[in-house]
């Protein structure tokens, strides 16, 4: 049975950081390219950052420079370091497993930034 657990959301003030992870089970994780993606509410989902497996990443021009991922093999486990954060930044958090056309989606972790 695949799972994707994330967390490590809360709410935090304008201009700080946080550190989201996503613990994967019943995958053989080192094949994996790992998303990152967030949705606010009313709008779509939408990537913001992704790892392959052999570590190369990517980012859209919203985060870059902000938001970090990394992936622990041997953990299972990927991250997402998100520094500077802004208010357009709330949202659901989810992680996103795929190979070879098959995707594992995680249930989310709330990420609040407000005053």
């Amino acid at each position: 049975q695949v799972q994707l657990v994330e967390s490590g959301g809360g709410l935090v003030q304008p201009g700080e950081s946080l550190r989201v992870s996503c613990a994967a089970s019943g995958i053989i994780f080192r094949l994996y390219t790992m998303g990152w993606y967030r949705q606010a509410p009313g709008k779509e989902r939408e990537l913001v950052a992704g790892i392959t497996s052999d570590g190369s990443t990517n980012y859209p021009d919203s985060v870059k420079g902000r938001f970090t991922i990394s992936r622990d093999n041997a953990k299972n486990t990927v991250y997402l370091q998100m520094n500077s954060l802004k208010a357009e930044d709330t949202a659901v958090y989810y992680c996103k497993a795929q190979f070879n056309g098959i995707n594992y989606w995680g249930k989310g972790t709330l990420v609040t930034v407000s005053t």
